[in-house]
């Protein structure tokens, strides 16, 4: 019924920037509050950013300052503009949106398909 569909992942070197997109789509009613997660190999996955439906944001310590998590509300989209970039930032990075949905007003948790993020020289 919902998809979350991301892009904007690759490789890139220490320094350089990404910025990753999150399309929702589907039998929407309404958006609450969207994310990005991230999860590193052998490492559990862990918050980047959320951002509610009214712009208030939340990051991790490990981002701030360098990461900046902003959304279209129009176009049920999500973005992650990430600068300063280090090898720690590698891992697989998901989307996620806590969304209403039109069918019987259910309300749950939904989360892209993840897309890598490599910063290497």
């Amino acid at each position: 019924q919902v998809q979350l569909v991301e892009s904007g992942g690759g490789l890139v070197q220490p320094g350089g920037s990404l910025r990753l997109s999150c399309a929702a789509s589907g039998s929407i009613s309404r958006i609450y509050a969207m994310g990005w997660y991230r999860q590193a190999p052998e490492k559990q996955r862990e918050l980047v950013a959320t951002i509610t439906s009214d712009g208030s944001t939340n990051y991790a310590d490990s981002v701030k300052g360098r990461f900046t998590i902003s959304r279209d509300n129009a176009k049920n989209t999500v973005y992650l503009q990430m600068n300063s970039l280090k090898p720690e930032d590698t891992a697989v990075y998901y989307c996620n949106a806590d969304i209403l949905l039109r069918v019987l007003s259910r309300r749950r948790d939904y989360w892209g398909q993840g897309t890598q993020v490599t910063v290497s020289s």
